[in-house]
């Protein structure tokens, strides 16, 4: 027999538009002989639904176009997670239509609460198995955080399952799918399941969902391997001995999937908000570089608009660099000096900033003239605003409130500076579009004369490392001093992100490709005192 898993990318609430297309996937798997069709976990609502979840009419629509995409079903098995509704208990579960009925509901028993996962605000956990037979052979069904753990799985084969289908919304993070698959075989392990597993794609807000779809058999031994970040139409064969082999797509590196991942994070944040494009300051540094080329590989080059604004510190190579890489890309492209603009802030202000020296508060006008630029623009077209800063910067405060963190989508929330350099040389592999001399030169703001971000940070390499360390790993200060590094360095940024909590709680949403964003997986308080073991 054929089972098709349909690695969908769903458009958050659009229940209609998702029920149709599962209905295609459907036809089509019905088509290459299937005679189940698995979706991923909340395939029919979309995945986080969030505080959706505390409305009984978001149930109630639910269960409405659940109903009606039963009644069109004929011919095939069709497996469809959603949200459900019983008794005044609220439960993530999965449904099984067929031939014009639900047969049944199995009720998600492992809730995940922890990183970017809320479900115990929303769910009451399952407690019973569910299993139908097809052809012969005994399915169970788990959702997502069911395989992490043992108990539901056993679950499903203590009531008579071989082969357990699972349904995913498991958003991607670096090394991610060899995790999944790491937990899978610890549960075909103890259970000798086969296990057939569908993942969701596409971006929803901060989380990008990889697809990555794959099935193991009862040896634990990988048979299909889907592509990731597209969507897919699986066929996995099973005989009487179990899968059989088919598709193995090969991982692409490191740098390839994050650069998808960003990709389609702008992508479907752009295209499901129904935005009609974006727009972003070009600085001729690699920061905004990355971001333009980015934003035009997920758009293409009619959807983006990049603009040069260049104050008296902004060196000519910057504006040649610019100049070159918007050629390159073929994006539409102004130059707007914001010297007469600084000049009259200054002008200003002068009288209240009378013997007082020059210091960040003249750098950081330039950065919100920029950002006032940006969004009258922004208010003139509709297009988004897209902000450039990187993960690093947001660390530190190394960034301007309601200046170059004005926008809508911050295309490199979550990518540190070292991975900025990584996949700007990445993106030239596939083509030359960034200028080498926005690679190789020193990286600078430009806000004041001979500038580079080393005058104020450690090196990034540096910087990066206690970054990862202090936000992705928890340690403290003297287990990161016990790695190396300079005490005094520690000391410095643990403070700047300690001080700048405030900032960061302010930036807007970007693409999460780390197991600890900036986003919902970072919940600091931003008043506190407590520092006993910084």
């Amino acid at each position: 027999m054929k089972i098709a898993i349909a690695q969908m990318n769903c458009v958050l609430g659009d229940l209609v538009g998702n029920a149709a297309k599962i209905f295609e996937y459907a036809q089509r798997g019905k088509a290459q002989g299937a005679t189940i069709l698995l979706t991923p976990e909340m395939s029919l609502c979309g995945y986080p639904p969030e505080d959706l979840l505390l409305r009984d009419g978001f149930y109630l629509a639910c269960d409405e176009a659940l109903q009606q995409l039963a009644q069109q079903v004929q011919g095939i098995t069709l497996i469809v997670g959603h949200p459900h509704q019983v008794h005044g208990k609220h439960y993530n579960a999965a449904s099984i239509l067929r031939d014009g009925e639900i047969v049944d509901t199995y009720c998600k028993m492992e809730l995940p609460n922890h990183s970017v996962f809320d479900e115990k605000r929303y769910f009451e956990a399952g407690d019973q198995a569910c299993v139908f037979e097809q052809e012969g052979i005994q399915f169970g069904l788990n959702i997502c955080a069911d395989v992490w753990e043992a108990p539901a799985a056993m679950c499903a084969k203590e009531a008579g399952a071989t082969v357990l289908l699972a349904l995913n919304a498991s958003p991607y993070h670096l090394d991610k799918q060899t995790t999944r698959h790491e937990v899978l075989r610890e549960r075909i392990a103890e259970t000798g399941l086969s296990v057939i597993y569908a993942n969701l794609v596409g971006g929803q807000d901060e989380l990008v969902f990889d697809g990555g779809s794959f099935a193991m058999n009862a040896g634990a031994e990988l048979t299909h391997q889907f592509a990731a970040f597209d969507e897919v139409l699986g066929i996995v064969e099973l005989n009487a001995t179990g899968i059989i082999g088919g598709v193995q797509e090969k991982p692409g590196t490191e740098a390839a999937s994050i650069y998808r991942a960003l990709c389609v994070g702008v992508r479907d944040y752009i295209q499901k908000n129904r935005f009609p494009g974006v727009l972003l300051g070009l600085s001729g540094g690699i920061d905004s570089a990355l971001t333009l080329a980015i934003a035009v590989d997920a758009l293409g080059a009619d959807k983006v608009r990049a603009v040069m604004m260049p104050s008296p510190y902004t060196a000519q190579i910057s504006i040649d660099d610019s100049r070159e890489m918007v050629k390159i890309l073929g994006v539409s492209y102004e130059e707007l000096s914001i010297e007469p603009t600084f000049e009259s802030f200054q002008s200003t202000l002068s009288p209240l900033f009378k013997g007082l020296p020059a210091d960040t508060t003249e750098e950081n006008l330039q950065a919100r003239i920029r950002g006032t630029l940006l969004m009258a623009l922004s208010n003139k077209s509709g297009s988004l605003v897209l902000t450039t800063g990187n993960k690093s910067e947001m660390t530190v405060g190394y960034c301007t409130l309601y200046g170059d963190m004005a926008g809508g989508f911050a295309v490199l929330k979550d990518v540190s500076k070292t991975w900025v350099y990584k996949l700007s040389n990445y993106r030239n592999t596939l083509g030359r579009v960034i200028p080498e001399r926005i690679i190789t030169r020193p990286p600078s703001a430009e806000l004041r004369p001979d500038q580079t971000d080393q005058d104020s940070l450690p090196p990034y390499d540096v910087l990066d490392a206690i970054m990862a360390s202090y936000v992705e790993e928890n340690m403290n200060i003297a287990q990161i001093v016990a790695l190396g590094y300079s005490e005094a360095d520690v000391n410095r940024v643990v403070k700047l992100i300690r001080i700048n909590e405030y900032k960061r709680r302010q930036s807007p949403v970007g693409v999460r490709i780390t197991d600890r964003s900036f986003g919902k997986d970072w919940r600091y308080p931003i008043t506190a005192r407590y520092q006993a073991d910084f």
